[in-house]
């Protein structure tokens, strides 16, 4: 089974320092062939396979990077070539300012996406992982926590496995519909970390389990 990081962005680079070694079969997609091999070699990512955006869509579970404002086009681009597929949706439908968002009140990208995808299994995954925290998911002794939501239970609990062993706690999230409550808590952990001057090292760690 492939699984295939869409992007180089900083999301994409920071997906790839930790799934790197813990997925077998693990490409990187950009629409710049020179870029991500370049990436490849300064990172020694020696066992990863370069693709382009065409190719990365044979893989039986992709994890895009693309911001939301790209991603719902992109979608409706390659429904087709998306049926059957895991997606694994990272983004967060922030307006352009970080003020306020792109979606109404009882909805969230991830359902969004499924709208758009009804025979695609979209998985939310990382949505409350700012990119400054792949460099370091470990915080005095702690695990940053990555809630894996999705109403397909058998790709929610597939993407949980392959989560397993990187330097995250793996959470099960639930529904797509919790989206709606985790979108919105990154913004709002966002606007806390710059008041106190910690952004962008910043992500969710829940307390008691």
């Amino acid at each position: 089974m492939k699984t295939t990081v869409i992007g180089t962005g900083r999301m994409g680079q920071g997906l790839m320092k930790v799934l790197y070694g813990h997925i077998p079969n693990l490409q990187w997609a950009s629409r710049s062939k020179d870029r991500v091999e370049a990436l490849i070699l300064e990172n020694g990512y020696t066992n990863t396979a370069l693709v382009d955006y065409e190719s990365a869509l044979d893989s039986e579970i992709l994890i895009h990077t693309l911001w939301y404002r790209d991603l719902i086009p992109w979608a409706w681009k390659n429904r087709d070539r998306l049926t059957g597929k895991i997606l694994v949706d990272i983004a967060n439908p922030f307006t352009e300012d970080f003020k306020d968002f792109t979606t109404e009140w009882g909805s969230s990208a991830a359902e969004e996406l499924q709208a758009v995808l009804p025979e695609t299994k979209v998985v939310g995954a990382f949505k409350n992982t700012f990119f400054k925290v792949f460099d370091l998911p470990v915080h005095q002794g702690l695990q940053s926590d990555v809630y894996v939501t999705g109403d397909d239970l058998d790709a929610k609990e597939k993407v949980i496995s392959m989560l397993s062993g990187i330097p995250f706690r793996v959470l099960d999230g639930g529904s797509l519909q919790n989206n709606r409550t985790i979108e919105r808590m990154t913004l709002f952990e966002r606007e806390v970390a710059i008041r106190y001057g910690h952004y962008p090292y910043v992500s969710f760690r829940l307390f008691g389990l």
